[in-house]
């Protein structure tokens, strides 16, 4: 049973993959035809706020849905998601929400809690990549190592210069 529930599930996945692809070549297609929209729109070759901002916004969007992929991929060919791409997809899915914002309708409390929003994220990304980065042992002045002995024993820290 769990041997069906395997190969079902990297079904789904490839099903997904194959989707996603579609999606992003879609979107890709979609904004290359808006660029060449607004180019040839008069006044030709000049782009005002809202259409920049509409432009950055779908370029955003791809983005995501390239660094979706890599996760999804990632899921298939290992059994696992990595983390630090989840909160990358969230950041630059913020930083979308952003650009598009029109900010005249918002609030005080919606503009707080966006900051909320990306603090959070920041922190959890940083907290993760320290998480599963190699010990930086030594590269700063302040950083405290083990002393060595003769006999290569810890016997107690001091501060490296």
């Amino acid at each position: 049973m769990e041997k069906i529930q395997i190969k079902f599930e990297k079904f789904i996945v490839m099903a997904l993959l194959i989707m996603m692809m579609l999606a992003i070549l879609i979107s890709t297609i979609e904004l290359g035809i808006l660029l060449v929209q607004q180019f040839l729109h008069p006044p030709r070759f000049l782009l005002n706020i809202n259409e920049l901002l509409e432009i950055f916004g779908f370029f955003l969007l791809v983005l995501i849905g390239l660094e979706l992929l890599k996760t999804v991929q990632s899921y298939l060919e290992e059994d696992e998601i990595h983390v630090e791409v989840v909160f990358l997809v969230a950041i630059i899915a913020i930083s979308r929400k952003i650009i598009i914002f029109d900010y005249k309708s918002l609030t005080a409390q919606m503009m707080l809690g966006i900051a909320a929003i990306i603090i959070a994220l920041s922190v959890g990304f940083y907290l993760v990549k320290e998480a599963f980065s190699p010990l930086k042992i030594g590269k700063s002045k302040n950083h405290v190592q083990p002393f060595v002995s003769d006999d290569n024993k810890t016997d107690s820290p001091t501060h490296s210069n």
